[in-house]
């Protein structure tokens, strides 16, 4: 039997968190649009810590931590169908109490050092193993890690590191054994800000702002090593490939309210006479947008649902964010081109929309590996053509 209908929990669940958003989080809106038009982070720390502690007291706190550090561990799904209410705002809001996937691999002193820290909100991480020569291909890493007795000494340049700014410390990967290289000569490090790493910030398009860090002889207590020796590859696939549906989860949010504009502008919206509605080219838009949405939608939950059953979910993840990422593109420029010349104004959120949701093709996998990924599975047989059904 095949059942497309919402379990009431998480109709529930849903109607909550987008309660919370609409009462708590999208009255912010002008005010973040402000700050970034006069060069101000759109939320400061302590109004995200505020918005936090509000929804921990609405219990949401720690939606993807396991329960025995306070979490809800609520599971692939929900953590979905929670990040595409999150994303109907533009407001760079997430929910407190949470902490990067692999920082679980920690020795029980790294998880107090780092771990705990990090999920009570104290302590800010960020992920880095992007350099400039090695992007896509994050095998072609060349920061190096050499060992000096109890010690080793890190030397190399990461790039577009989302936190990279304001993080306290960072889980960088470096070479260790450059003969084995990604299979099984790489290591995760986790370097506090005062052992000497420094970070520039990188201008976007965007609000995103991401960091250049530089590595000059930093040295780190061989204890800091997260994981094991040689295998911070490993680490760095499981990170990555844990975020890969929660991308177009996100952007669904983004998606679906920006359809929910365009319907309403084109209702009140009167030109030559009669509402724009009225006219098959702006009907076709909002058509073709709401279609594309259910697919992704759908395309979106299935990669979640696989994750929750244990299977494979690399291949349904990777076909989710090519196709989410890429309908909420399309969605932003046909709502854009809706509103017309206000749409492409700072006075509504389009334009905002227009360059954040452009990076979401880019960042943990770009349009073009998310292609060979999929096309290489099924040209090589480890996935059959319509094996979603099976």
């Amino acid at each position: 039997m095949i059942d497309f209908e919402l379990s009431e929990e998480q109709r529930a669940v849903r109607s909550a968190v987008r309660q919370f958003i609409t009462k708590e989080v999208m009255p912010l809106e002008s005010q973040v649009l402000l700050n970034e038009r006069e060069g101000r982070p759109g939320i400061d720390r302590e109004t995200l810590r505020d918005l936090q502690a509000k929804a921990r007291k609405h219990g949401y706190w720690g939606i993807n931590t396991p329960e025995e550090y306070g979490g809800m561990a609520v599971g692939p799904v929900m953590s979905a169908i929670i990040a595409g209410e999150a994303g109907r705002t533009f407001v760079p809001f997430r929910f407190g109490g949470s902490a990067d996937n692999i920082l679980y691999a920690g020795t029980p002193e790294q998880q107090e050092e780092f771990l705990l820290p990090t999920i009570e909100g104290d302590r800010r991480s960020c992920f880095a193993i992007t350099e400039p020569g090695a992007g896509s291909d994050a095998r072609s890493i060349r920061t190096r890690a050499v060992r000096d007795g109890d010690e080793w000494i890190i030397n190399g340049e990461k790039i577009f590191i989302t936190n990279g700014n304001e993080a306290d410390f960072v889980m960088v990967f470096a070479v260790t054994n450059p003969e084995l290289g990604a299979n099984g000569g790489v290591t995760c490090f986790l370097v506090d800000r005062d052992m000497g790493w420094e970070s520039t910030p990188i201008p976007t398009m965007g609000e995103w702002g991401p960091a250049s860090l530089s590595f000059q002889d930093v040295r780190v207590p061989h204890r800091n090593i997260l994981g094991e020796e040689g295998h911070g590859f490993d680490l760095a696939m499981q990170w990555i490939g844990q975020g890969r549906y929660m991308i177009p989860a996100g952007a669904l949010g983004a998606a679906e309210r920006m359809i929910e504009m365009a319907v309403e502008h084109a209702n009140s919206r009167i030109s030559m006479g009669k509402p724009i509605a009225e006219y098959q080219a702006i009907q076709w838009h909002i058509a073709d947008s709401a279609v594309e949405l259910d697919a992704a939608r759908w395309l979106t939950l299935h990669a979640a649902w696989e994750v929750e059953q244990g299977r494979d979910a690399r291949h349904a993840s990777s076909v989710a964010k090519l196709y989410g990422t890429n309908m909420a593109n399309r969605v932003v420029d046909r709502v854009l081109q809706i509103h017309g010349g206000m749409g492409y104004t700072k006075e509504l959120p389009l334009e905002r929309w227009y360059r954040e949701l452009r990076l979401l093709r880019i960042f943990e996998g770009t349009d073009e590996i998310q292609k060979r990924t999929i096309a290489r599975n099924l040209l090589r047989g480890h996935v059959k053509v319509g094996a979603s059904l099976s």
